[in-house]
């Protein structure tokens, strides 16, 4: 009897020795992994590197005093592209798609897109980019910011959404002030229409991303993905814009051959057109340049 007491009291006492509950490992963090923790995720890419910084999802630490299985793949609930308790309409697919690279011509590249659509959309910019540059006169993540549309003054938009990275260490009237500053812009000028100009023309989608395209880009930069073709709509709309004949990447880079400056200093033929190109995540190269003065003969 005194015996099995004896084993029970030692057993207890090195359950309570030995026993803990891991501290979760902290998003994106490299660790050495220890017994009874779970292997560390995939990462995305191997062969190129990442476009933006984000961190990486995690699993959950072991319960005391059990041993972890391998982890599992990433569910979406722990993808970027699905933060928090934000709402989710139906025609947003369940998984989430990793995050682009930058290939070496400097253009993003997003692996998981058919051919024919990744080929078709290649912006230079990410968000954070957009964002840093100065855009949209500052407005654009205030939900009350600017001119009111024609279903109210209120846009459902929530700085909240997005990686806190991309706005450190920005005064929040840089991207979500109350009024349209141009001096905000970094090109100093007003481009584009206001959000009541969007939505008379039923570019707007209330449902999904109501501020428009660069609302849907940012989801899209981070994993989110569409079922009913909206992915597609708004590709074919950056194409037209910003593609590689795109109508204003073309008129920015006439102008700038026109002017015989090169495409850093294109937006002296332009500002109005180099501050659109950016609010569509883009810009002209020296090889527009030259290719637009080859046009001109």
């Amino acid at each position: 009897m005194r015996r099995t007491l004896a084993s029970l009291a030692s057993r207890a006492t090195h359950a309570l020795t030995t026993t803990h509950t891991m501290p979760p490992k902290r998003m994106g963090a490299s660790a050495s992994p220890k017994k009874g923790a779970a292997a560390p995720a995939a990462k995305r890419v191997k062969a190129e590197k990442p476009a933006d910084a984000a961190p990486a999802p995690h699993n959950p630490p072991a319960a005391p005093g059990k041993r972890q299985k391998a982890a599992a793949p990433v569910k979406a609930e722990a993808a970027p592209c699905l933060p928090g308790p934000y709402p989710r309409p139906a025609c947003v697919s369940p998984d989430c798609a990793p995050l682009p690279v930058r290939a070496p011509c400097g253009r993003l590249r997003f692996a998981d897109l058919d051919p024919a659509l990744a080929k078709a959309f290649r912006p230079r910019m990410t968000p954070e980019q957009v964002v840093r540059a100065g855009s949209f006169g500052g407005i654009y993540f205030n939900p009350v910011g600017g001119k009111p549309g024609i279903h109210g003054r209120h846009v459902a938009i929530d700085v909240a959404e997005f990686p806190a990275a991309w706005f450190a260490g920005l005064d929040v009237d840089a991207y979500a002030g109350r009024r349209y500053n141009t001096q905000k812009n970094k090109f100093r000028v007003k481009a584009g229409q206001d959000q009541a100009f969007w939505e008379e023309k039923g570019w707007m989608r209330r449902d999904l991303d109501p501020r428009g395209w660069f609302h849907w880009y940012c989801r899209f930069y981070l994993g989110r993905r569409t079922l009913d073709g909206e992915d597609e709509r708004q590709i074919s709309r950056w194409a037209g814009v910003a593609g590689a004949k795109g109508r204003w990447r073309r008129a920015l880079a006439n102008k700038a051959a026109a002017r015989k400056v090169p495409a850093d200093r294109a937006h002296e033929a332009s500002p109005v057109i180099s501050q659109t190109l950016l609010h569509w995540a883009d810009k002209v190269t020296d090889k527009d340049v030259e290719e637009a003065l080859r046009r001109a003969g």
